[in-house]
């Protein structure tokens, strides 16, 4: 017989208190009318001893939240209406989150690279948009990878704030 087993619960099935990451609790299998249900204890909460008629036991820790270091996908449409505000803008501080928008936009082929252009010291790219935006030039940044992701994640929050 296979079962379903949902994942750890958010609270002791005894003492209603949340369970915390890092803890160890005791979980517990029951089949309560034709279904197959979980019960989390904590320390504190669990009775002793499993309930008359379990199907399994077993200790287990609380996991740790997860919390991914991977930028939430950003949709190319929702990118572009914001890079079109920062160009309008024209903020001098917003120069690396412009570029690395532009490169997120070329990675979903919303933007394309019609050419880099060269002005003493600087390269700034030209770029259009796949529906006949622009033309957009844009001052390399130089960034590191780390730099790049940093401000993904900064983009990210500040576009679903």
């Amino acid at each position: 017989m296979d079962y379903q087993v949902k994942p750890v619960g958010k609270t002791c099935a005894a003492t209603g208190e949340p369970l915390a990451p890092g803890e160890r609790c005791h979980s517990v299998l029951i089949e309560e009318q034709g279904e197959v249900v979980r019960f989390d204890y904590s320390s504190e909460g669990w009775p002793g001893t499993p309930p008359e008629g379990f199907l399994a036991h077993w200790q287990t820790t609380i996991p740790e939240e997860e919390q991914s270091d991977q930028p939430q996908q950003l949709d190319g449409e929702t990118l572009f209406e914001f890079f079109e505000q920062i160009i309008e803008d024209a903020n001098p501080a917003q120069e690396k989150i412009k570029y690395v928008l532009a490169l997120l936009l070329m990675q979903k082929k919303r933007l394309k690279l019609e050419r880099s252009d060269v002005d003493g010291e600087q390269t700034f790219l030209r770029l259009s948009g796949s529906q006949g935006e622009g033309p957009f030039l844009i001052r390399d940044q130089q960034l590191s990878n780390d730099e790049i992701q940093q401000l993904q994640l900064e983009l990210t929050a500040t576009i679903y704030r």
